[in-house]
């Protein structure tokens, strides 16, 4: 039978009670005998080792009884614990720019949307303990994905990003706002925005510094990452005959000076990205700045096991019960 530990116990304290069997041990060696131990006078004419086992196995039987009783009163249980893990990790809202200008083939051989979701995948893939959200954004900004832990989820929101499935622009302050909206009540200490363009601000009803400014009074850090290389890049202007995009060479227009302000307002940093590489790198470099202590408790269920004891004892009671019953000592 196995052993209980007190941990595994409900209510140990029940144990006392077992103090109450050494006392009533003494007390019966210390009373005075009786005259006539067995009521049946054949079995005494018998002579005295018949019948001699009856009152040691009542005894022995009737405090077995008594200590699985009392052991079912403590409750034991098995099977559960409560855990607490501590572990490093971050809110983070990834802000993604979906605007026309993102289907632009400077990132060879794909366009600079889907270099980008690919590395905010992998970036997402070594997450363990960080709460993910999603915001896209373009001529407006709306929530693909709130803050979860639930990392299938937020990999398939980003897959499903298409530029174009937004009115086009660039909402740069919409897009901070509504990150921001989404981080402000988020629990912990560390609340990160991940701000992905390649253009400059030109729609949305928000400025940029002001929703910035109360990004910052939330606590939240923004980084900004401008894609796109330097000079010139084909750059998606409409459809050709054939139903698929006509592109002409356009220079690369990024609003580095807003997004450095805007990183260095908010306690962040601003990158630029001009290639693949340098894009994964800079998710790399972010990974590894922003880390705070996040805690987590999981209960599991315990698994009763008061039953056990609790039937041993009432098997106990009933085999006094019949040995009483069939050779019964005067009390």
């Amino acid at each position: 039978m196995k052993v209980f530990g007190l941990s595994e116990l409900f209510t140990p304290e029940a144990l006392w009670l077992l103090l109450l069997l050494p006392a009533w041990w003494l007390w019966r060696r210390l009373r005075r005998k009786d005259a006539i131990v067995f009521s049946r006078t054949p079995v005494l004419a018998a002579g005295p080792r018949v019948g001699g086992w009856v009152p040691p196995a009542i005894f022995t039987l009737r405090n077995l009884a008594l200590a699985f009783l009392v052991l079912a009163l403590a409750r034991p249980r098995s099977g559960a614990h409560t855990e607490t893990q501590t572990s490093e990790g971050i809110n983070v809202v990834l802000a993604i720019d979906l605007s026309s200008s993102m289907l632009a083939l400077d990132f060879r051989p794909n366009n600079r949307i889907e270099v980008a979701k690919a590395t905010v995948k992998q970036f997402i893939a070594r997450r363990t303990s960080d709460r993910i959200g999603v915001v896209a954004f373009a001529g407006e900004a709306l929530t693909q994905v709130p803050l979860t832990t639930d990392y299938a989820v937020v990999q398939q929101a980003v897959s499903n990003l298409q530029a174009g499935q937004l009115e086009d622009g660039t909402a740069i302050g919409n897009a901070i706002a509504t990150a921001a909206n989404r981080l402000r009540d988020a629990p912990g200490k560390s609340k990160v925005m991940i701000l992905l363009t390649d253009g400059v601000n030109n729609r949305g009803s928000i400025e940029p510094l002001v929703a910035a400014k109360a990004a910052e009074a939330y606590g939240i850090k923004i980084y900004g990452i401008g894609v796109g290389s330097v000079g010139m890049a084909p750059v998606p202007v409409g459809r050709n005959a054939a139903g698929g995009l006509r592109y002409e060479y356009q220079p690369v227009e990024i609003d580095e000076a807003l997004l450095t302000n805007i990183a260095r307002m908010t306690g962040g940093k601003y990158f630029r990205a001009r290639d693949a590489a340098a894009l994964k790198n800079i998710y790399a470099y972010i990974d590894q700045m922003e880390r705070a202590p996040v805690r987590s408790t999981t209960v599991v269920q315990y698994s009763e096991l008061y039953r056990w004891p609790l039937i041993l004892g009432l098997l106990a009671l009933f085999a006094e019960l019949s040995v009483v019953a069939w050779k019964a000592p005067l009390p």
